[in-house]
Protein backbone atom coordinates (compact mmCIF):
# COMPACT_ATOMS: atom_id res chain seq x y z
CA UNK A 1 0.00 0.00 0.00
CA UNK A 2 1.36 3.40 -0.94
CA UNK A 3 2.06 6.00 1.73
CA UNK A 4 1.59 8.67 -0.95
CA UNK A 5 -2.17 8.20 -0.85
CA UNK A 6 -4.27 10.75 0.98
CA UNK A 7 -5.52 9.69 4.44
CA UNK A 8 -9.01 8.33 4.58
CA UNK A 9 -11.62 10.36 6.39
CA UNK A 10 -12.54 8.99 9.80
CA UNK A 11 -15.82 7.45 8.53
CA UNK A 12 -14.00 5.86 5.59
CA UNK A 13 -11.30 4.49 7.86
CA UNK A 14 -13.79 3.01 10.32
CA UNK A 15 -15.78 1.52 7.44
CA UNK A 16 -12.61 -0.13 6.11
CA UNK A 17 -11.95 -1.65 9.53
CA UNK A 18 -15.53 -2.85 9.90
CA UNK A 19 -15.33 -4.30 6.41
CA UNK A 20 -13.19 -7.12 7.78
CA UNK A 21 -16.11 -8.50 9.81
CA UNK A 22 -16.64 -11.32 7.28
CA UNK A 23 -13.23 -12.68 8.28
CA UNK A 24 -13.99 -12.79 12.00
CA UNK A 25 -14.03 -16.26 13.54
CA UNK A 26 -17.78 -16.10 14.05
CA UNK A 27 -18.10 -17.13 10.40
CA UNK A 28 -15.86 -20.21 10.79
CA UNK A 29 -17.61 -23.59 10.17
CA UNK A 30 -16.62 -24.82 13.64
CA UNK A 31 -18.38 -21.88 15.26
CA UNK A 32 -21.45 -22.51 13.10
CA UNK A 33 -21.51 -26.08 14.42
CA UNK A 34 -21.08 -24.81 17.97
CA UNK A 35 -24.06 -22.50 17.62
CA UNK A 36 -26.17 -25.13 15.89
CA UNK A 37 -25.66 -27.58 18.76
CA UNK A 38 -23.75 -30.03 16.58
CA UNK A 39 -20.59 -30.34 18.67
CA UNK A 40 -20.01 -33.49 20.70
CA UNK A 41 -18.95 -33.27 24.32
CA UNK A 42 -15.42 -34.12 23.21
CA UNK A 43 -15.42 -31.29 20.68
CA UNK A 44 -16.70 -28.84 23.30
CA UNK A 45 -13.94 -29.89 25.66
CA UNK A 46 -11.32 -29.47 22.95
CA UNK A 47 -12.65 -26.01 22.12
CA UNK A 48 -12.78 -24.84 25.74
CA UNK A 49 -9.33 -26.18 26.66
CA UNK A 50 -7.69 -24.61 23.63
CA UNK A 51 -9.53 -21.32 23.90
CA UNK A 52 -8.22 -21.22 27.47
CA UNK A 53 -4.71 -20.68 26.14
CA UNK A 54 -5.91 -17.63 24.24
CA UNK A 55 -7.71 -16.26 27.28
CA UNK A 56 -4.79 -16.70 29.66
CA UNK A 57 -2.39 -14.98 27.25
CA UNK A 58 -4.53 -11.87 26.74
CA UNK A 59 -3.20 -10.08 29.85
CA UNK A 60 0.35 -10.60 28.59
CA UNK A 61 -0.66 -9.19 25.21
CA UNK A 62 -2.20 -6.16 26.89
CA UNK A 63 0.82 -5.71 29.15
CA UNK A 64 3.00 -5.63 26.04
CA UNK A 65 0.87 -2.82 24.63
CA UNK A 66 1.18 -0.87 27.88
CA UNK A 67 4.95 -1.36 27.95
CA UNK A 68 5.33 0.00 24.40
CA UNK A 69 2.98 2.96 24.72
CA UNK A 70 4.55 6.33 25.63
CA UNK A 71 1.21 8.00 26.43
CA UNK A 72 0.11 7.86 30.08
CA UNK A 73 -3.56 8.39 29.21
CA UNK A 74 -3.55 5.31 26.99
CA UNK A 75 -1.59 3.25 29.51
CA UNK A 76 -4.08 4.12 32.26
CA UNK A 77 -6.99 3.16 30.02
CA UNK A 78 -5.39 -0.09 28.89
CA UNK A 79 -4.49 -1.29 32.37
CA UNK A 80 -8.19 -1.95 33.01
CA UNK A 81 -8.05 -4.78 30.47
CA UNK A 82 -5.32 -6.58 32.38
CA UNK A 83 -7.28 -6.29 35.60
CA UNK A 84 -10.45 -7.45 33.83
CA UNK A 85 -8.88 -10.75 32.81
CA UNK A 86 -6.59 -11.35 35.80
CA UNK A 87 -9.03 -9.99 38.38
CA UNK A 88 -8.14 -7.99 41.44
CA UNK A 89 -7.47 -11.14 43.46
CA UNK A 90 -7.22 -14.91 43.06
CA UNK A 91 -10.49 -16.49 41.97
CA UNK A 92 -11.70 -13.33 40.23
CA UNK A 93 -11.66 -12.06 36.66
CA UNK A 94 -12.34 -13.19 33.12
CA UNK A 95 -9.76 -15.99 33.22
CA UNK A 96 -11.49 -17.52 36.24
CA UNK A 97 -14.86 -17.26 34.49
CA UNK A 98 -13.43 -19.15 31.50
CA UNK A 99 -12.18 -21.88 33.83
CA UNK A 100 -15.73 -22.23 35.15
CA UNK A 101 -16.94 -22.89 31.60
CA UNK A 102 -14.17 -25.45 31.16
CA UNK A 103 -15.35 -27.40 34.20
CA UNK A 104 -18.96 -27.13 33.01
CA UNK A 105 -18.13 -28.90 29.74
CA UNK A 106 -16.46 -31.73 31.68
CA UNK A 107 -12.81 -30.73 31.97
CA UNK A 108 -10.80 -31.03 35.16
CA UNK A 109 -9.37 -27.69 36.24
CA UNK A 110 -5.83 -29.07 36.52
CA UNK A 111 -5.83 -30.46 32.99
CA UNK A 112 -6.82 -27.03 31.68
CA UNK A 113 -4.18 -25.23 33.71
CA UNK A 114 -1.35 -27.53 32.66
CA UNK A 115 -2.33 -26.98 28.98
CA UNK A 116 -2.05 -30.66 28.07
CA UNK A 117 -4.84 -30.32 25.50
CA UNK A 118 -3.52 -27.21 23.74
CA UNK A 119 -2.94 -27.99 20.06
CA UNK A 120 0.39 -26.87 18.53
CA UNK A 121 -1.43 -24.75 15.96
CA UNK A 122 -3.35 -22.92 18.67
CA UNK A 123 -0.20 -22.28 20.67
CA UNK A 124 1.61 -21.04 17.56
CA UNK A 125 -1.21 -18.65 16.60
CA UNK A 126 -1.67 -17.22 20.09
CA UNK A 127 2.06 -16.81 20.64
CA UNK A 128 2.29 -15.01 17.29
CA UNK A 129 -0.39 -12.61 18.49
CA UNK A 130 1.49 -11.84 21.70
CA UNK A 131 4.72 -11.39 19.74
CA UNK A 132 2.90 -8.99 17.41
CA UNK A 133 1.85 -6.89 20.40
CA UNK A 134 5.39 -6.90 21.78
CA UNK A 135 7.18 -5.99 18.57
CA UNK A 136 4.86 -3.75 16.56
CA UNK A 137 4.12 -0.07 17.20
CA UNK A 138 1.58 0.24 19.98
CA UNK A 139 -1.12 1.71 17.73
CA UNK A 140 -0.94 -1.33 15.44
CA UNK A 141 -1.13 -3.64 18.46
CA UNK A 142 -4.21 -1.77 19.67
CA UNK A 143 -5.75 -1.96 16.19
CA UNK A 144 -5.30 -5.73 16.14
CA UNK A 145 -7.77 -5.90 19.02
CA UNK A 146 -10.53 -4.25 17.02
CA UNK A 147 -12.15 -7.65 16.57
CA UNK A 148 -14.06 -6.32 19.59
CA UNK A 149 -16.22 -4.48 17.06
CA UNK A 150 -17.59 -7.82 15.89
CA UNK A 151 -17.80 -9.64 19.22
CA UNK A 152 -20.81 -8.28 21.12
CA UNK A 153 -23.53 -9.67 18.88
CA UNK A 154 -21.73 -13.00 18.59
CA UNK A 155 -21.49 -13.36 22.37
CA UNK A 156 -25.19 -12.71 22.82
CA UNK A 157 -25.98 -15.34 20.22
CA UNK A 158 -23.52 -17.78 21.76
CA UNK A 159 -25.14 -17.56 25.18
CA UNK A 160 -28.61 -18.17 23.76
CA UNK A 161 -27.52 -20.98 21.45
CA UNK A 162 -25.39 -22.83 24.01
CA UNK A 163 -28.18 -22.74 26.59
CA UNK A 164 -30.62 -24.01 23.96
CA UNK A 165 -28.48 -26.87 22.68
CA UNK A 166 -26.21 -28.02 25.50
CA UNK A 167 -28.47 -28.85 28.42
CA UNK A 168 -25.65 -29.55 30.89
CA UNK A 169 -24.44 -25.95 30.66
CA UNK A 170 -26.17 -23.45 32.97
CA UNK A 171 -26.44 -19.65 32.62
CA UNK A 172 -23.88 -19.22 35.38
CA UNK A 173 -21.37 -21.34 33.47
CA UNK A 174 -21.50 -18.79 30.65
CA UNK A 175 -20.59 -15.87 32.90
CA UNK A 176 -17.50 -15.16 30.80
CA UNK A 177 -19.71 -14.24 27.85
CA UNK A 178 -22.55 -12.55 29.72
CA UNK A 179 -20.10 -10.45 31.72
CA UNK A 180 -18.08 -9.60 28.62
CA UNK A 181 -20.95 -8.43 26.38
CA UNK A 182 -21.28 -4.99 27.94
CA UNK A 183 -17.53 -4.64 28.42
CA UNK A 184 -16.87 -5.35 24.74
CA UNK A 185 -19.40 -2.74 23.66
CA UNK A 186 -17.65 -0.01 25.61
CA UNK A 187 -14.11 -1.18 24.90
CA UNK A 188 -14.82 -1.63 21.21
CA UNK A 189 -15.80 2.00 20.70
CA UNK A 190 -12.98 3.23 22.92
CA UNK A 191 -10.48 1.21 20.89
CA UNK A 192 -11.86 2.56 17.61
CA UNK A 193 -11.49 6.09 18.97
CA UNK A 194 -7.85 5.47 19.95
CA UNK A 195 -6.94 3.99 16.58
CA UNK A 196 -8.68 6.74 14.62
CA UNK A 197 -7.10 9.47 16.73
CA UNK A 198 -3.57 8.10 16.43
CA UNK A 199 -3.65 6.83 12.82
CA UNK A 200 -3.43 10.12 10.98
CA UNK A 201 -1.47 9.25 7.85
CA UNK A 202 -2.60 6.87 5.15
CA UNK A 203 0.33 4.59 5.94
CA UNK A 204 -0.72 4.41 9.59
CA UNK A 205 -4.32 3.72 8.59
CA UNK A 206 -3.24 0.96 6.23
CA UNK A 207 -1.06 -0.58 8.95
CA UNK A 208 -4.02 -0.56 11.33
CA UNK A 209 -6.16 -2.39 8.78
CA UNK A 210 -3.36 -4.89 8.23
CA UNK A 211 -3.12 -5.42 11.99
CA UNK A 212 -6.82 -6.20 12.28
CA UNK A 213 -6.53 -8.54 9.30
CA UNK A 214 -3.67 -10.32 11.06
CA UNK A 215 -5.78 -10.78 14.20
CA UNK A 216 -8.59 -12.28 12.12
CA UNK A 217 -6.04 -14.73 10.71
CA UNK A 218 -4.92 -15.62 14.24
CA UNK A 219 -8.46 -16.40 15.38
CA UNK A 220 -9.30 -18.34 12.22
CA UNK A 221 -6.10 -20.38 12.52
CA UNK A 222 -6.99 -21.21 16.10
CA UNK A 223 -10.31 -22.71 15.06
CA UNK A 224 -8.71 -24.62 12.21
CA UNK A 225 -6.30 -26.17 14.71
CA UNK A 226 -9.07 -26.88 17.25
CA UNK A 227 -11.18 -28.56 14.60
CA UNK A 228 -8.28 -30.80 13.53
CA UNK A 229 -7.38 -31.64 17.13
CA UNK A 230 -10.95 -32.62 17.95
CA UNK A 231 -11.21 -34.81 14.87
CA UNK A 232 -7.87 -36.54 15.54
CA UNK A 233 -8.66 -37.45 19.12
Amino acid sequence: MSSSLQPMSSPEFVAALRGLSHRYWGTHPFHHRLHDGDLSEHELKTWAANRWYYQCMLPQKDAAIVSNCPLPEIRRQWLDRIVYHDGTQAGDGGIERWLRLCTAVGLDRDEVLDQRHVAPGVRFAVDAYVTFARTKPWVEAVASGLTEMFAGHLMRKRVADMLAHYSWISPGDLAYFTNRIDAVSGEGQATVDIVVRHSVTREQQDKAIEALSFKCDVLWSMLDAIERAAAKD
